[in-house]
């Protein structure tokens, strides 16, 4: 019988292969979005979830959704790998963005608002508030809001003014002429974004524990006050969502950090991809938004309830209710690293492992700020993708510059959404003699490494620390991921040929066991799994096991058909979006796929082999998708120390599969159905992880 893949090539697309991206991206959403209605989480958990959806779809907006109406306008005739063309893909996005707020709002009103409410957390709605509540809201809008605010009434000497993306607005319908005469129908009343988005009351007035007003709310009794002799008809609080990639010709750029600044400035200002309004708004004032902001109707969202749902994220902050969160944990640090102060000489032993959030993200800032004050070290580089603001990490390499030694970071300037941030602390570093590089324009280092060389008994040594994830001491709390402490010559060499890729010029050296993009990664996997096709061919048992954010790369998902096809069991982890379909007879029933979702976010990346019992292990930073591939520095590093490889096996894949409180297992249609555990003990990775982690370093 043939093969369903005889004959494909993988530039032809076939939907009946692939799934739909930017569909993917929504139904995850949709996992996201079950966490708010899951009573199993604490109640201003839930709220959060419900914020990072709008977080998510804020992004889906700003890049995928922008990119899909870019290839509509570009009348871009090649499909995307499910066969669909630009504006099929557009109608199905549409359809199920729609169907997804609408879902997220109903939760906000019919469930989390009254259980917040039974809690003593109130949002006051503004036909319901007391006379001290209104003069109270009175007094704050004069003292606090009216100074700053510059209503805007649209006429041939007021344009429709020019709105930040996401920004709150509230469109002013008006009646009457003012002082000059004029009489214009409709005014834009911009929230300055120094504002919170919501206003908590004292409890004297609120006559709750916790009662908060939104801004929109405040600004609508008010509006009159802005414009005295008119009649205020409606105000229609709105938001726009726009095009947030940043576009850098490359045969221009002189300067890549000029370049971006350039950029940034203008980035809240693409073009629009969607229109956010109020459910009361009536539709001759979306005609006019729609049109000030060249849209359709599909791309107009209309919501009843704050419009920028993100700024609640903030509301657990100012509630001190501590049994409505999750419950405080102390990340562990390994017993090796507590007894021995001195990193290089616990690394020297044998490689150190940290699997976060569960074990702490500390043990990396100590090293590097040893580093920084150890006189025997001569030199450290590495690789900065995201990092935050205030990063410890960062100042130590500052440190280590002023004490003399060779220092080299090198900084991805593309790093979506944190460009400024990394443009200041080049800065910062070159002021001090550090050696900064942007790595190789058109492919973003993304590859997490951390080389220090120190001078041992009269000869170099070298440290490498390699990661899953950012040097971000934040989400390190966040987020899972695995990172490994080595001094192993072979690896660090690796390490050390990679950075002078990155920095020099030359054709890349052959490395002696990392996997690297855009080398040899894709074709490495690929190899990887049609080894294990052929060990199952060969009646011997053949397993792959992956754990990653993402799945999309059209050939390397072939090859795993053609795995399932020769009897290779495959368990695909997949947290975000996975455009192979699993289950379908005679192509893929050997593949299974499955996404975690619960309070951390799953970022770990693990790939397993069983290559004959041999076991092949590899972290990395990549996911496996085309960008990761062929346009981006990444590493894929293998495993060799038994236990350590035991260890991720045992943290990283074995709990994830046995999951039935937080798995939703993907069926062959790309929806996703929620692991049962009806009769069975109830498993969470995450929580089995956060007890067994934390036990076993209190031995």
């Amino acid at each position: 019988m043939n093969s369903p893949l005889h004959g494909y090539d993988q530039h032809e697309h076939n939907k009946e292969l692939f799934l739909n991206r930017e569909l993917g991206l929504l139904e995850f959403n949709r996992r996201v979005l079950a966490q708010a209605e899951d009573p199993n989480n604490p109640l201003l958990e839930r709220l959060k979830f419900l914020c990072i959806v709008s977080s998510n779809l804020d992004e889906f907006f700003e890049v995928r959704v922008a990119w899909v109406k870019e290839n509509i306008r570009m009348h871009t005739a090649r499909p995307a790998p499910d066969g669909l063309s630009p504006e099929a893909a557009f109608q199905q996005i549409a359809a199920e963005a729609h169907s997804l707020v609408e879902k997220q709002y109903k939760i906000l009103r019919e469930v989390l608002f009254p259980a917040l409410a039974q809690e003593g957390i109130h949002f006051l709605r503004r036909t319901l508030w007391t006379d001290a509540q209104r003069q109270w809201v009175r007094d704050y809008f004069e003292r606090e809001l009216a100074p700053v605010l510059t209503p805007i009434g649209l006429d041939p000497a007021h344009p429709f003014p020019r709105l930040l993306n996401k920004s709150l607005n509230i469109a002013v319908e008006l009646d009457g002429r003012d002082a000059f005469g004029r009489s214009s129908g409709i005014a834009i009343v911009q929230a300055p974004r120094i504002f919170p988005r919501f206003v908590k009351l004292p409890e004297d007035v609120a006559g709750v524990p916790h009662g908060f007003v939104f801004l929109s709310s405040i600004l609508h009794a008010n509006m009159a006050a802005l414009f005295p002799g008119m009649e205020v008809k409606g105000c229609y609080q709105f938001r726009v969502t726009r095009d947030s990639d940043l576009n850098v010709d490359e045969e221009d750029v002189k300067d890549l950090r000029a370049a971006l600044q350039g950029e940034l400035s203008q980035r809240q200002y693409g073009d629009a991809a969607r229109l956010e309004v109020a459910d009361t708004c009536p539709h001759h004032i979306q005609d006019f938004l729609r049109e000030q902001f060249a849209l359709e109707e599909a791309d107009i969202y209309q919501v009843d309830g704050p419009v920028n749902l993100v700024r609640l994220m903030q509301v657990p902050d100012q509630v001190d209710r501590p049994d409505l969160k999750f419950q405080p944990f102390m990340p562990s640090v390994p017993t090796e690293l507590r007894k021995q102060p001195d990193m290089f000489a616990v690394i020297r032993q044998g490689d150190v492992l940290l699997h976060h959030p569960f074990q702490s993200f500390t043990p990396v800032i100590d090293m590097l700020q040893q580093a920084a004050r150890d006189p025997a070290v001569v030199a450290i580089k590495m690789t900065v993708y995201r990092t935050s603001s205030d990063s410890a990490l960062m100042e130590a390499l500052i440190d280590a510059a002023q004490a003399g030694k060779e220092v080299t970071a090198v900084v991805e300037l593309m790093a979506r959404f944190d460009e400024e941030a990394n443009i200041n602390w080049a800065a910062k570093l070159e002021r001090v003699g550090a050696h900064v590089v942007y790595g190789v324009y058109g492919y973003k280092t993304h590859a997490k490494m951390l080389l220090v060389i120190r001078r041992e008994e009269g000869k170099l040594r070298r440290y490498v620390h390699l990661g899953t994830g950012n040097y971000h001491p934040r989400t390190a709390k966040l987020y899972t991921d695995f990172g490994l402490f080595t001094c192993n010559e072979s690896k660090c060499a690796d390490v050390n040929d990679i950075f002078t890729q990155l920095t020099g010029m030359g054709n890349p050296s052959k490395l002696r066991h990392l996997w690297q993009s855009p080398f040899t990664m894709h074709s490495s996997m690929c190899a990887a799994i049609q080894r294990e096709a052929n060990i199952a061919r060969a009646g011997r048992r053949a397993v792959i096991i992956a754990k990653m954010n993402s799945l999309l790369e059209p050939a390397l998902i072939q090859s795993l058909y053609e795995a399932s096809q020769a009897g290779v069991t495959i368990h695909l982890i997949v947290r975000g979006v996975c455009t192979l379909r699993p289950g379908i007879k005679g192509l893929s029933e050997n593949i299974k796929v499955r996404s975690i979702v619960g309070r951390f976010l799953e970022h770990t990346r693990v790939f397993y082999f069983f290559n004959d019992g041999e076991e092949d292990l590899y972290l990395g930073s990549a996911d496996w998708m085309g960008r990761n591939f062929f346009r981006r520095i990444e590493v894929a590093f293998p495993l060799f120390d038994k236990k350590t490889k035991r260890r991720v096996i045992r943290e990283g894949l074995r709990p994830y599969l046995v999951d039935n409180a937080q798995a939703w297992e993907m069926q062959p249609d790309g929806r996703y159905r929620k692991k049962s555990a009806r009769g069975a003990v109830l498993r969470s990775a995450q929580h089995m992880l956060l007890a067994e982690l934390g036990a076993k370093d209190r031995d």
